[in-house]
């Protein structure tokens, strides 16, 4: 299967995430995960996982919903309450059988559950999808920052002009009435 990124025009390809507390799930998806071309970096909980947040920016995190100590959910919230990291994608993994995890994770501002055991094609293709979306969001965050400079810049230029003619109009005023004064 072939997956294209947009930052592969960068020279870059997207750095994840991968969170879960079983360290040989964790090996078997962080290899995937490579082989589809991502670089990966792991953690086997919450806290480290937000410490590598914070060492080193990441695209994309995947994070198993259950965790030792402060579970996925948790995370989820606290990754979402941080304005640093609030806008990083974010996959869950829950267990199969476990739909009120599903809703619970969508509710703690996950933007995909992925279930466990997962199929990696499709994990990829999310993933994929994920990313291309976060892609576009800071595109367009990017340009209507653009735009909001663009338009602070029109209405400094605008204020300017307007004083300009304002000072025109008033020398004209005061030449008409020159010219008056000598015409009587």
């Amino acid at each position: 299967m072939e997956l294209t990124f947009a930052r592969q025009s960068a020279g870059e390809q997207p750095r994840l995430l991968v969170i879960d507390g079983n360290r040989h799930y964790l090996g078997v998806l962080s290899r995937r995960l490579a082989e589809f071309g991502y670089r990966v970096a792991t953690a086997e909980s919450a806290q480290a996982g937000l410490a590598e947040m914070y060492r080193m920016p990441v695209d994309m995190v995947i994070c198993d919903v259950e965790l030792r100590g402060t579970n996925g959910i948790e995370f989820a919230r606290m990754i979402r309450d941080d304005p640093v990291h609030r806008d990083v994608p974010l996959l869950l993994i829950v267990g199969r059988s476990d739909p009120a995890a599903a809703v619970a994770a969508f509710r703690a501002g996950a933007d995909g559950v992925v279930r466990k055991p997962c199929h990696f094609e499709v994990l990829a293709a999310c993933i994929a999808r994920q990313l291309s979306r976060a892609d576009a969001m800071k595109r367009l965050t990017d340009d209507n920052a653009m735009l909001d400079a663009k338009i602070i810049t029109r209405v400094i230029e605008l204020r300017e002009t307007q004083a300009q003619l304002s000072a025109a109009e008033a020398e004209r005023r005061r030449l008409a009435a020159i010219v008056d004064g000598r015409a009587a």
